[in-house]
């Protein structure tokens, strides 16, 4: 699988050139067997750094590389996924208090789930 579409790197891209804001991530990787997912927000010129929250045991905002995610060799000829349905509105900084207080971001996605969510126009 291509772990990133021409799409999702423009978009990650884009986030890049605006270091301090608290994106929403636009994109999910996860190990198939296992421990390990991550959630991208950014991508650096050089093309390789990802910016977002990992969670290898335990979830941490910072950053990995794309290179070192490709490059996972799974048993049965598998390797780091893309969440194809992965969609999201809220911000890194909920995924990332969601994720802390579930343990996990697969955990924090029965969270974020029911968050309530602002609608637009409110005020």
């Amino acid at each position: 699988m291509i772990l990133l579409t021409d799409d999702l790197r423009d978009r990650l891209l884009a986030n890049g050139h605006d270091r301090d804001a608290d994106h929403v991530p636009v994109v999910k990787f996860f190990n198939p067997l296992g421990e390990g997912v991550w959630l991208a927000t950014e991508l650096d010129a050089d093309g390789d750094t990802l910016c977002g929250l990992a969670d290898l045991g335990y979830p941490e905002l910072g950053s990995f590389s794309l290179e070192d995610l490709t490059s996972v060799r799974l048993p049965f000829g598998m390797g780091i996924e893309r969440d194809i349905l992965f969609q999201t509105d809220l911000p890194i900084s909920a995924w990332a208090e969601a994720a802390r207080q579930a343990g996990s971001i697969r955990a924090a996605e029965r969270i974020v789930a029911v968050m309530p969510r602002t609608q637009p126009g409110a005020s």
